[in-house]
């Protein structure tokens, strides 16, 4: 007996374990305590499932360097004459070696960016605005006398050109694409210490009413832009053309805060300068602000937003169709208007020529009034 009570109780003690555990494992499963061994399956997945992470940016730069170009100015600058020499007494005291040079070269500094393998740059308007000399310093080292094509200071974009061959130019991404968050680096001639990258995000799309340029569409990125990278390139990360860096919020401290103007406009503007020798814009003819809130909430708009017409030029389209100062304007084509250069860019995007329908409230009554957009004229 004794025998077979010790080879019982291990048993009995045994079947009672498991007795424990068949009871308990229902709980088990219900709270989530199910344990499963690990296998080489879910061990790779976990390990694909994680990001990849970056280290290097470097093809981008490669593929994007080469079209980056840095500008060089150079603007004569009239040098005040000395009184003395306007009398004929003191004049002839003065040979050619030591009358005062009656003028001065002033240099000055930027970026552009090489568009076309036949040698058009673009840059900047203030980069080369009254320049008498315009450089291009290469990648490669080359440099070249470039000619100016045209300007449209409203954007503050020109158009350069060079006479070099085996260039190469940017290729541009559709910048509608272009979302905040995108990384984003920003390439040009800062100081001119000599070509240089720096890198962030776009921290905003579509910034307007800076003050900068008369048409605004800016990229914000908070990438490091400062003198002298004006007109250089802002690309993605695989090198393409997403913007031509063009200001900065504060050009005497570093607040990360930069503006480029979209790959998209610069293109348009582009083509227009190279076809037309500038940019040819739809003009309606009028002066207008922002309708205060408290105007529009009476009027029963919503969103509160709206134009006031404050002038009517003369022999303009506005004028012809019957438009009158105190006029607001709700749309324009179909499309709401939200502020003042909302309305001008729809305006300003149209041919000569091209018809425009305008929805607008006078004395409380809401009229169409249709037009023909003309030219814009030139910006002096």
């Amino acid at each position: 007996m004794k025998i077979l009570n010790d080879f019982a109780w291990p048993v009995i003690t045994g079947l009672l374990a498991a007795a424990v555990v068949i009871l308990l494992l229902p709980y088990f499963e219900e709270n989530g305590a199910t344990f499963k061994p690990q296998t080489s399956e879910s061990t790779v997945s976990d390990i694909t499932t994680e990001p990849e992470l970056v280290s290097s940016y470097a093809s981008a730069v490669r593929h994007a360097a080469p079209s980056v170009v840095n500008i060089y100015t150079r603007k004569r600058l009239p040098e005040q004459r000395h009184p003395l020499l306007n009398d004929p007494f003191f004049r002839r005291f003065f040979n050619k070696r030591n009358v005062p040079q009656q003028e001065r070269m002033e240099s000055s500094l930027g970026s552009g960016v090489i568009v076309s393998h036949d040698g058009f740059i673009l840059t900047n308007h203030h980069v080369i605005d009254g320049a008498d000399e315009i450089t291009a310093l290469l990648y490669d080292g080359r440099e070249a006398r470039a000619s100016l094509v045209g300007t449209d200071p409203e954007t503050d974009l020109a158009v350069l050109k060079i006479d070099l061959d085996n260039l190469t130019p940017s290729t541009a991404k559709d910048s509608q694409q272009t979302q905040v968050g995108d990384i984003v680096l920003a390439i040009g001639n800062p100081f001119g210490v000599g070509q240089s990258v720096s890198q962030g995000i776009i921290s905003a799309t579509g910034r307007k009413d800076l003050g900068l340029n008369i048409f605004e569409d800016f990229l914000q990125t908070d990438a490091a832009i400062n003198p002298g990278n004006s007109g250089g390139a802002l690309v993605d990360v695989y090198g393409n053309l997403v913007g031509i860096n063009s200001a900065i919020l504060n050009e005497t401290s570093s607040v990360g805060i930069g503006f480029a103007i979209p790959a998209n406009t610069a293109t348009k503007i582009l083509k227009d300068i190279i076809a037309n020798g500038r940019v040819i814009r739809g003009w309606l003819g009028v002066e207008a602000q922002q309708l205060a809130p408290e105007s529009a909430a009476r009027l029963g708009l919503e969103p509160p937003t709206a134009l006031i017409i404050t002038d009517v030029h003369l022999a303009s389209p506005a004028f012809s169709s019957g438009l009158k100062p105190g006029d607001v304007v709700t749309h324009i084509n179909n499309e709401r208007i939200g502020n003042g250069s909302s309305g001008m860019n729809l305006i300003a995007q149209l041919n000569p020529g091209d018809p425009i329908q305008l929805e607008i409230i006078r004395r409380d009554q809401r009229l169409l009034v249709s037009a023909i957009a003309g030219t814009r004229p030139q910006a002096n």
